[in-house]
Parts: C-alpha cells; sequence; structure tokens
C-alpha cells in the first residue's frame, strides 16, 4: 500500500449541547482576540451572539463579521479578512454551514500566506499552516467543518475555485444540534444529499483506502436512513443527531480519499448560476454513477456502495447491478426528500454545456474520479442529467 498522510480535524465535540463545552477548551489554548464569521439569518437570530458569549467567557474579545453570503464570493472573502486583519485576531470563529466555514478557511489562509484567495486555488498552494479556526457548523451536509477543502466564487470567471490545502484544517469543530434544529426542509435535504455524494464519490474514488472506506460505507446508510426522517420533521432530534455524525463522517472519507467527477461538474455549475452546491450535486449524483459505472472495472467499486446503502442483497450483486440498484436507491432518495433530477429545473441551458465541461476537466476533484472521462463524454453527462 502507498503511503499516505491522514488529515483530521483537532478537537471535535458532539451532541446537544455541546456548545457550552467550548469555553474551556478555547482557555486552554490560550487565544486573546476572534473574529466570528457568520451570515445575516444567524447574525439576526442570535446564534452568533450566543458563539460570542463562548468566547466571552473564555476570555477572548470578539467582533462579528455578519455578511457571508451562499456559495461565498471573493469580494466576501477581502472584506472579511480586512475586517480580521484590521481587529488583529488569532481566531477564527466559523458560525454557519459551508460558507462561513470556508470563508474562515480562505481568511485564515490568506492572514498566513499573504497575497489573494485566488493564489491558493488547487492543492497545496499554502506554505504555512492557517490561523487557527472554530467551526460552529450549522447545517448537516458540507463537512467543510472536518476536510482540508474549501470553496470560493470568482465571479469574474462566473466559476467556483476548488482549494485543497491541509493548511486549512479547522482547530476545533463543534456539532451542536441544538443549532441546527432550525434547518428548513430544502436546505437540510441539499446539505443532506451534498453528504451523500461525499460518501459515494469518496468509496469510489482511486484514492480509497479501508481507512476512508469505514467512513464512507457507513455514513451512506447513516444519510439513506435518517436524511428523509429530518426532511419531513426538523425537530426529531435523533435523525438530527444521525445526521450530525453521518456528514461528518463523510466529510473525514473524502478529506482522505477525494471527491471525483460530480464534484468537478457541480462546482463550474453553481459558480455559473448561483445554485446551492448540494443541489448541483444531488442532480449529478445518479447520472455520474451511471456514468462511472458503464466501465466494468469500475462497476466492482460500486458492490461496496449497494453494501453502504444496505440494498437487499448487496453482497451476492455483480458490479453491473450494484450499480443498477445503487442509482435507483439515490433516485428514490431524491424523490422522497423533495430534490429535482433535472437539471432544466435549475435553469441551465445545452448550450452551457461545452464552458461547464472544459471547466470541469479542470478541478482539482476530477483526478480522484475512477477514471478521467473526456470533455466530450462531461457534455453527454450534462445532457442526460438535462433530459436529452
Amino acid at each position: 500500500m502507498a503511503l499516505e498522510r491522514i488529515n483530521a480535524v483537532g478537537t471535535s465535540f458532539f451532541g446537544r449541547g455541546s456548545i457550552g463545552l467550548l469555553p474551556d477548551e478555547l482557555k486552554k489554548r490560550g487565544f486573546k482576540r476572534g473574529l466570528i464569521v457568520t451570515d445575516p439569518f444567524l447574525y439576526e437570530n442570535g446564534t452568533g451572539d450566543k458563539v460570542g458569549a463562548c468566547l466571552l467567557k473564555a476570555g477572548v474579545e470578539y467582533a462579528i463579521y455578519y455578511l457571508v453570503e451562499p456559495n461565498p464570493s471573493t469580494s466576501v472573502v477581502n472584506d472579511c479578512l480586512e475586517a480580521a486583519r484590521t481587529l488583529g485576531v488569532d481566531l477564527l470563529v466559523a458560525v454557519g454551514g459551508g460558507s462561513a466555514i470556508d470563508t474562515a478557511k480562505a481568511v485564515s489562509i490568506v492572514m498566513a500566506n499573504g497575497g489573494r484567495v485566488e493564489d491558493y486555488e488547487g492543492l497545496n498552494r499554502s506554505r504555512n499552516p492557517g490561523i487557527p479556526i472554530v467551526a460552529v457548523n450549522t447545517t448537516a451536509g458540507t463537512g467543510s467543518e472536518v476536510t482540508s477543502f474549501y470553496i470560493v466564487t470568482d465571479p469574474e470567471r462566473h466559476s467556483k475555485m476548488c482549494m485543497v490545502d491541509p493548511n486549512s484544517m479547522v482547530t476545533i469543530a463543534v456539532n451542536d444540534v441544538d443549532l441546527m434544529m432550525s434547518m428548513p426542509k430544502s436546505l437540510t435535504a441539499s446539505t443532506g444529499m451534498d453528504a451523500m455524494t461525499h460518501a459515494i464519490e469518496a468509496a469510489v474514488s482511486k484514492r480509497a483506502t479501508p481507512f476512508t472506506d469505514k467512513d464512507a460505507l457507513w455514513a451512506m446508510g447513516v444519510v439513506r436512513t435518517y436524511l428523509p426522517e429530518a426532511v419531513a420533521d426538523g425537530s426529531n432530534v435523533k435523525a438530527r443527531e444521525m445526521m450530525a455524525y453521518g456528514e461528518y463522517s463523510a466529510g473525514m472519507a473524502f478529506s482522505n480519499a477525494g471527491l471525483g467527477m460530480v464534484h468537478a461538474m457541480a462546482h463550474p455549475l453553481g459558480g455559473l448560476r448561483n445554485l446551492p452546491h448540494g443541489i448541483c450535486n444531488a442532480v449529478l449524483l445518479p447520472v455520474v454513477m451511471e456514468f462511472n459505472g458503464s466501465r466494468p472495472e469500475t462497476a466492482e467499486r460500486y458492490k461496496k456502495v449497494a453494501e453502504g446503502l444496505k440494498l437487499p442483497g448487496a453482497a451476492a450483486m455483480t458490479g453491473q447491478q450494484a450499480v443498477k440498484e445503487s442509482v435507483a436507491c439515490i433516485r428514490r432518495l431524491l424523490k422522497e426528500v423533495g430534490i429535482t433530477q433535472n437539471l432544466r429545473d435549475l435553469k441551465v441551458a445545452p448550450e452551457d454545456f461545452k464552458a461547464l465541461s472544459e471547466a470541469a476537466m479542470l478541478d482539482p476533484c476530477m483526478e480522484d474520479n475512477p477514471f478521467k472521462p473526456t470533455v466530450q463524454q462531461v457534455i453527454a453527462v450534462y445532457g442526460k442529467a438535462y433530459g436529452i
């Protein structure tokens, strides 16, 4: 087996009320001044100040930057960066989902390494570890609190920049389901399918190992079981807790195994139309699974996906049967949680497919797909997701 590096978050807290464990952890680390990075909704509903109270209890002064937007852009990162530098902070505290955490990661890396956020697009582009980040996660899907990945939108290119960098890893992660209970159905569904995509892509990645399979396969079963329950009843504590564990495990898997063609195609798609990342993944996932599974040697990888999804008779399936049944399972799940399965509904036009495909071929995630497609094949997959 080849040598490998395992990326993992420093300290993680789980469970209802686990935000209360944060002050003592911060005291041990001696932070003095922090910047809370969040969005207008979480600022206005008091979540930002609730986390701020934990900082004060630990003796950490803080200010709040609350202009994070979905699919955070370079301008948001630059604004937040200016605030962090002006205040001279030694800690960033992301409060929210992937958008807040990714913004904090980008600011952290640029603060520690200089330059512009655009300089860090791609793999391992920084020299120095970013300044410490606490990620208080309020969604269950992106896995950003436990991964070496972060995404920033470049509005000039209408594209999402994918950064993969162990120097961006979070120092402390908090997954307190009390902060997740108010997620609306649509966000619960889209972030949950993001987690499912992470798990499946990690399982079939070229860099999958027994270590990453353990997390990826367990996460698949959890998301398949508990996502519909969390969507149907947002106050279902058990479902929320299990989704928090599931998305974290999927994040651990893909942070070490990588992703694949779904994410490579979803990033430019989301950048072009400013679409929710989880929705882009969800629409593309079953179509890419069919495409990847069209090769016999790759189809064999889907036997473990079928087992992870807990499909009846999975252990006895051939590779092709596993692809077919796994795709059918994902399509049923999408229908159950109310996510479209057609790009037409996302206002994407066929004339966009060539440019999207060319961008997807350059995305770092494509390198970990079971095999590298051609541009024409990617165009065809977009077309199939559109119904052509």
